[in-house]
This record gives C-alpha cells, sequence and structure tokens, in this order.
C-alpha cells in the first residue's frame, strides 16, 4: 500500500511525530497495570514524552544556533530518558507489541534528532 501525499508529510514532520509519539504514550501508560512501580514509571515516561517535541518545537523558536542546539540536546536526551522509562514498564500481555512500537519510535526519533544536530553544529 501507498501512503498518500498527506501521510508522507506528517511521517516527516517532527512537530506531529512528536506530538503523536507523546500521545501514543499518554494511552500506553493509560492501560498499563496498577501497581505502585507502573504507577511511578508512568508518571515519568509521561513527562518525558511530552518533553521530546516541547523541546523540538522550542528548538524552532530558538534565538540562535547554540540555543537550536541546546534545545535539540534536550529533546534527543528526553526520547532517550522515554525510551529508559518504557524499558521499565510491565504491561499486559496484549500491550508488549505497543511497548515495542513506542520503544522503537524512541529510537527513530533520537537518530533523527541527533542527525539534525550533527548537520547543524557539524561532527
Amino acid at each position: 500500500m501507498t501512503q498518500t501525499t498527506a501521510e508522507n508529510k506528517n511521517l516527516y514532520d517532527l512537530e506531529n511525530r512528536t506530538l503523536n509519539f507523546a500521545s501514543r504514550v499518554n494511552e500506553y501508560v493509560r492501560v498499563l497495570p496498577r501497581d505502585v512501580v507502573n504507577i511511578e514509571i508512568g508518571k515519568q515516561l509521561v513527562r518525558a514524552a511530552g518533553s521530546v517535541g516541547a523541546n523540538y518545537i522550542e528548538a524552532n523558536e530558538a534565538l540562535g544556533k547554540r540555543d537550536f542546539a541546546m534545545r535539540l540536546r534536550i529533546s534527543k536526551k528526553e526520547a532517550k530518558e522515554a525510551r529508559y522509562w518504557l524499558l521499565l514498564t510491565k504491561p499486559n500481555d496484549t500491550d508488549t507489541i505497543q511497548r515495542s512500537d513506542l520503544i522503537d519510535e524512541c529510537t527513530q526519533l533520537m537518530k533523527i534528532v541527533g542527525a539534525i544536530l550533527t548537520k547543524t553544529i557539524g561532527g
């Protein structure tokens, strides 16, 4: 099946992609089994996932190249942290695929933001 132009645009539009990621994480956390560990990890996960996109948006409004690079570094760091918290969650058996998809998306976002950083600041 081929993707439409609008679907391709959304795939590469990082503001929408990071928003979608944070939204998917919120849904994932809502269905986690309610125990003390998942509740605390879920709070950290939701914060980190939301910060990926928030810092990317801040980077796009940066005051200069250094500010841009700093915000991108924070965005990448938050994606890495979100991946860490995802790995620590204990989902229901039916939600392990969703967790794997979110971990993959974290990894992809880290690579994309890292590539933008490399192009921006060099090497």
